[in-house]
């Protein structure tokens, strides 16, 4: 039986009316780039150990989160692996205004099943063979568009282009190679470290493809609870958990 059934008086009732809005806690919905997912729940664990308010994180290519922001989808906050998206959702105004920042950098990776001996990715063809190469959405999704344009940069896109095996997002790709089902893929650093079952054979030059870099920002709909939460991102805490993740924190 509820409160207001059995108690009549009006300051007992606002009484309890207060206790049962403090049982609901804060919700703040992140949609966050899949290769953030280990990193960012560790931060978001220890914000709501700090807080007490509750951070909903929904991990996707961040073209398949830009999509859902479009059709309207009830983001607080975006943090994605690619300016460029951003930029859309920028220019369609789907971002508060002098919110975005660029929060993260990382490098790429040629990752390999098991433990791989380190060679040149020169020599990628030869030890891939007629093999698959796992990587992400080479036209949609960040970690596809940066792998594409290092394997042209060095000269070998052409030759490999029909052994590439494309997955919806970064963190899929990197379970074919860990899975065993592709022998070698092209990831994020901090997506081999989060995955013992791989090993990094190379990593691409950082001159063979754009800067990688990680943009957040609050969506037009939120609050001052997710701007807190985007605040505490650029704390020291955060700084030192994305860091000991093997990400590149870019704000001072």
């Amino acid at each position: 039986m509820s409160c207001a059934m059995v108690l009549k008086h009006h300051h007992i009732l606002a009484l309890c009316a207060m206790i049962l809005a403090s049982q609901v806690q804060a919700e703040i919905t992140v949609f966050a780039a899949a290769s953030l997912k280990t990193a960012l729940d560790e931060v978001i664990e220890t914000y709501e150990a700090e807080t007490g308010e509750e951070v909903l994180a929904s991990y996707a290519g961040s073209s398949a989160l830009t999509r859902h922001i479009q059709y309207g989808a009830p983001a607080d906050l975006v943090i994605l692996a690619n300016v460029a998206w951003m930029d859309v959702l920028e220019q369609e105004g789907e971002l508060k205004p002098d919110t975005r920042v660029d929060l993260l950098g990382n490098r790429l990776a040629l990752i390999g099943h098991g433990a791989v001996a380190p060679f040149d990715i020169s020599e990628l063809p030869e030890h891939l063979g007629d093999a698959r190469l796992a990587m992400a959405l080479v036209n949609a999704v960040p970690a596809g568009i940066y792998g594409k344009a290092a394997l042209t940069s060095l000269g070998l896109w052409d030759e490999l282009a029909l052994q590439v095996a494309q997955t919806d997002n970064v963190r899929a790709a990197l379970s074919l190679v860990a899975l065993g089902e592709a022998p070698f893929g092209i990831t994020y650093v901090t997506d081999a470290a989060a995955e013992p079952r791989v090993s990094i054979a190379a990593l691409f030059p950082e001159t063979s493809h754009p800067p990688i870099r990680y943009p957040a920002a609050l969506t037009q709909g939120a609050d001052d609870a997710a701007a807190g939460f985007l605040a505490y991102l650029q704390s020291e805490t955060a700084r030192l958990a994305f860091t000991s993740h093997g990400f590149i924190p870019l704000l001072p």
